[in-house]
């Protein structure tokens, strides 16, 4: 396993990679309502990066053909935007996308809610989120990686939530998808030392019922077997020598 230690160069142009997707979320954020299709937003979302001077990463990533992941509901990741999928009132829609930026990559993914949601939604929703800053309080030099998924799990599994085990956070810099792979589930194994210089998507993927998932015929599309709602959320890190840096956030901790 070969994971990547940062220079001083390489952190400033992976926290401006960070920095301009996070701003890129926000506006995205904003665009969400019924009557909007996934397309439409895939629009947007390409628009946005380009503006910045930036590449979407995953435009044309081993074929897939937009630069923005939307995922509505029971689709987990990775939902194909279509004019065809318009979205509605209580829907959930996760949008998981990416920018390069001087050759650097940013990751990061949100699920927000349309307009009301049930109590039980929104809660899927905010455990998903908390269980990210759950598992980065481990994400420190010195301790190890498989720190992050064991408290991932650990905040997780107390509400009885499915943990999906098919898809998995990874490291990232000049790559989209470097070592090491990141697992929100348990292990029985520490894993790699944590060094100052990694930087790392840390994802979880929480359903509401069963941590099972199957793919579509599109290839791409991932649900949860169940058919029930699934929720996503991630940014890119850096580990310091101190508390990790979440490079593909705003304060407001969006």
């Amino acid at each position: 396993m070969a994971v990547t230690i940062k220079s001083p160069r390489e952190i400033a142009c992976m926290r401006e990679a960070g920095r301009l997707l996070a701003e890129v979320h926000e506006e995205l954020a904003g665009i969400i309502r019924p009557g909007i299709s996934t397309k439409d937003i895939d629009r947007e979302c390409e628009k946005l990066i380009r503006e910045r001077g930036c590449t979407p990463n995953f435009l044309h990533y081993q074929g897939y053909p937009a630069s923005v992941c939307v995922s509505v509901n029971e689709e987990v990741v990775h939902g194909i935007p279509r004019d065809s999928h318009i979205i509605k009132e209580g829907d959930i829609v996760s949008l998981d996308t990416g920018l390069i930026y001087k050759g650097y990559h940013s990751d990061a993914a949100r699920t927000h809610a349309v307009g009301q949601i049930s109590a039980d939604v929104q809660r899927l929703m905010d455990v998903t989120k908390q269980s990210f800053f759950e598992g980065i309080k481990m994400a420190r030099a010195g301790n190890r990686l498989f720190d992050i998924s064991n408290a991932i799990d650990a905040y997780v599994s107390s509400f009885g939530y499915g943990i999906v085990r098919a898809l998995v956070g990874h490291g990232i810099g000049t790559k989209l998808h470097e070592d090491p792979q990141i697992p929100n589930f348990a292990q029985r194994r520490r894993g790699i030392k944590l060094r100052p210089g990694m930087t790392l998507a840390v994802e979880p993927m929480i359903n509401m019922g069963t941590a099972e998932v199957e793919w579509l015929s599109d290839d791409w599309t991932v649900i949860s077997r169940d058919h029930s709602y699934s929720a996503h959320y991630e940014n890119t890190i850096l580990i310091t020598d101190g508390e990790p840096e979440i490079l593909t956030l705003t304060s407001a901790r969006s």
